[in-house]
């Protein structure tokens, strides 16, 4: 006769239940790491600040060996992403997809290596702005890398995604509610295929989600609605209630699923955050109010109207990147929750709670030398007639958006803003004495210029110094509009 369980034990039963399947789901904090920095920290030291502050979870938007080899031992799961360049190539050539799975995935999958869960196929393939460069390659790619996966024996380990914009269902502007929702129609049959062999192989659809951007697309988005602790008025969808953009979002792409045939899809959210900079929008204080909404709203189980539960997500980004591109606007360098320095930039609770909590910093980071490159207070007017191209210079070849309208160095004078330019070009090139001249009007100081909420930075000694960064075109205008403007404030 088998032996009844006491009160005492079903519950603890019930306690490991909801543990293994929080686990198994993907429950917990993960992060995005991106690279794309003129002055890059130590990749050791990163991991241990990742594992210090309670990342479970962590995504690569490429396979940088010096990050892998730091992950190695850390048990902290991966998404490893294969960027678009390559698509072409994998998707013609399973022997490329065999080669780089050997390399990035099998090479590392050993006790002890790297905890390896997903592959993401692409980031954002069937962008608009890409103008359907990759609609044809993704889905050959995205069958030969899971082909690869499952010769090398880890097809059931690791499963493959494609990391989706958000764009790519939409709700009518007829009706535009969540029940509404479907894929683009230019897409659809395509999208729906990817899906398809997603789901055979029992594996997730990746989607990326910017309330910020939907604010800072659109003058008359309600402000408060793009957050979770708003008191705009909800939107109201049948019997469904939505107070956040954020939900909305998210039930649109489940009823474009569920048209699909698809309606327990697994949903990853690859991408969401807030900026701190490069907008007026893009402030510490919006981006610790959404973020820690956010961790509140996702761990807590509530869910979305139409589907409850933990949401899987990773948070963007963990550091600023001051070498991406600025095309879709000056804030996409200031993404980071950590400075470039790897300096929390605010508290933040990353268990859900809402309470204010402070973040560990990347500890044992050393410095250049505390001495910044600053505008001659010596220079007269007739010395001045090349000012204008020296500060596009500068900006076309370092990162000034910080000095764009609404940013947090807004309000220097012009000999500030041609400080900063100056300095931002002598501390991304490595502090060399050359680099401070500027046709005889800079000069170099041991007094540091920053002003009250403008911080002019030292950057990272010892670290890999992109001394040739590829900045766009998109940011030598707005170099060349910050020119102007000082130029006119000068006369």
């Amino acid at each position: 006769m088998a032996q009844e369980k006491s009160p005492d034990c079903n519950y603890l039963m019930l306690l490991l239940f909801v543990f293994f399947a929080m686990a198994s789901s993907g429950c917990g904090v993960g992060v995005n790491w991106g690279t794309q920095t003129s002055h890059q920290l130590p990749q050791e030291k990163v991991v241990k600040m990742l594992k210090e502050n309670g990342f479970s979870k962590v995504k690569l938007f490429d396979a940088d060996e010096w990050i892998m080899a730091a992950l190695m031992g850390s048990d902290i799961e991966l998404m490893l992403a294969i960027p678009n360049s390559m698509l072409e190539e994998m998707g013609k050539n399973h022997k490329a997809a065999d080669a780089w799975v050997y390399e990035n995935v099998t090479g590392y999958s050993y006790n002890g290596g790297v905890n390896i869960k997903y592959v993401a196929v692409g980031n954002e393939p069937f962008l608009k702005a890409y103008n359907d460069t990759y609609l044809k390659s993704t889905l050959p790619a995205l069958k030969n890398i899971q082909t690869s996966l499952n010769k090398a024996g880890l097809g059931a380990k690791v499963k493959v995604t494609v990391p989706f914009n958000a764009d790519v269902y939409y709700s009518p502007e007829s009706n535009p509610v969540p029940t509404a929702g479907d894929f683009r129609p230019d897409i659809r049959d395509l999208i729906i295929e990817i899906v398809q062999f997603l789901y055979s192989n029992s594996a997730p659809f990746s989607v990326n989600i910017y309330p910020f951007l939907s604010l800072y697309g659109n003058e008359h988005f309600p402000f408060d609605y793009a957050f979770f602790d708003g008191n705009n008025r909800p939107l109201r969808d049948g019997n469904s209630l939505y107070t956040n953009v954020f939900d909305a979002n998210f039930d649109t792409l489940l009823w474009a699923l569920d048209k699909a045939g698809y309606p327990d899809m697994q949903i990853i959210v690859g991408e969401v955050g807030w900026p701190t900079d490069g907008d007026m929008a893009a402030t510490v204080q919006n981006a610790k109010r959404f973020n820690q909404g956010l961790l509140k709203h996702t761990l807590s189980g509530d869910g979305t109207p139409k589907r409850k539960g933990i949401i899987d997500f990773y948070l963007f980004s963990l550091i600023d990147e001051d070498a991406k591109s600025v095309a879709p606007g000056n804030f996409e360098r200031h993404w980071g929750i950590f400075e470039f320095d790897g300096k929390p930039k605010y508290e933040l609770d990353l268990k859900g709670h809402g309470k204010d909590k402070g973040l560990t910093p990347v500890e044992g980071v050393k410095y250049m030398l505390k001495q910044w490159c600053a505008l001659d207070p010596d220079a007269t007017a007739s010395d001045l007639e090349d000012l204008p191209e020296s500060i596009d210079y500068a900006c076309s070849l370092s990162d000034c958006t910080a000095l764009g309208y609404g940013s947090s160095c807004n309000n220097l004078s012009w000999r500030g803003n041609a400080s900063y330019a100056f300095n931002m070009y002598y501390q991304v090139h490595g502090q060399r004495d050359w680099d401070c001249d500027f046709s005889g009007l800079a000069t170099v100081t041991d007094k540091d210029p920053s002003e009250e909420g403008c911080q002019f930075p030292v950057m990272i000694a010892g670290s890999s110094s992109l001394l040739h960064i590829g900045f766009s075109n998109a940011l030598r205008k707005a170099a060349g509009l910050c020119m102007v403007v000082l130029f006119l404030l000068y006369c």
